[in-house]
């Protein structure tokens, strides 16, 4: 089937429904930021550390599949040039929302993470990807064309799974699923037909190999990293963070 075809709709949909992560910040929020006052996660939780990032006034940023106006509006308020990038144009309408209101001059540009094609090489300084890469079931060309798009000593901060919470059933916490997980291969043909059936995104769970190894082999530096946990509650809190953030730079 077509990924990200399916994905896009189900996206689309979460945004109808109002899904968590596709309702835009406050307007109090762009305007602390506007006064130095900010924060943003590239998981559930903790906030990304700001000696990760270089001096936002200027910096050419891409929001990777970081749609639905949570980060993209804030990084443009403390003076980033901010492109936003996501298959889902209802999440890109959010962004484009609160950059009209804001004058924040956010461009939006709808697309497949894995085809950055529509930009040149060395276009970025920063490239911000909030965990996303799940909704693809291949990442490798993810890594490659960020480093292709990014400027030399150019960073890259992505959020990623712990391939092992997609393993474990959320309720007995026992293994049921082999690694690599994946919606389409690992579930009942029944259970995947629900999915598809309520609109519900599909996700892959990758490998550490693929996920960290990935960037590595794509010519990234890992410089930085993080665990994390969900926000909501969820049983595998109490044994193991089912996040990771890596802050890595293009040599």
């Amino acid at each position: 089937m077509d990924i990200v075809k399916h994905n896009k709709s189900a996206w689309d949909n979460y945004v109808d429904k109002k899904d968590r992560w596709t309702i835009p910040v406050a307007d109090q929020v762009i305007e602390k930021a506007k006064k130095g006052d900010w924060g943003i996660v590239l998981t559930p939780n903790k906030l990304v550390p700001k000696n990760w990032f270089p001096p936002l006034h200027g910096l050419k940023i891409l929001g990777l599949a970081s749609g639905g106006g949570q980060q993209g509006p804030v990084l443009a308020a403390l003076g980033a040039d901010v492109t936003i990038f996501d298959n889902s144009e209802k999440q890109l309408a959010q962004d484009k929302r609160l950059s009209d209101q804001f004058d924040l001059d956010i461009k939006t540009v709808q697309g497949d993470m894995r085809d950055l094609s529509v930009f040149a090489d060395h276009s970025f300084d920063l490239i911000f990807n909030p965990c996303s890469i799940v909704f693809v079931d291949t990442i490798l060309p993810v890594w490659k064309e960020c480093f292709r798009v990014l400027k030399s000593n150019g960073i890259l901060m992505t959020g990623l799974i712990n391939p092992i919470s997609f393993q474990l059933d959320e309720e007995s916490l026992q293994l049921i699923y082999t690694q690599p997980y994946s919606d389409l291969h690992s579930l009942p043909k029944e259970q995947l037909e629900e999915l598809k059936n309520k609109q519900e995104a599909l996700v892959f769970g990758h490998s550490l190999t693929d996920q960290i190894g990935g960037q590595l082999d794509a010519g990234f530096t890992i410089t930085g990293m993080f665990e994390d946990t969900w926000d909501v509650d969820n049983k595998m809190d109490d044994y193991l963070p089912s996040f990771i953030a890596t802050r890595a730079v293009k040599g």
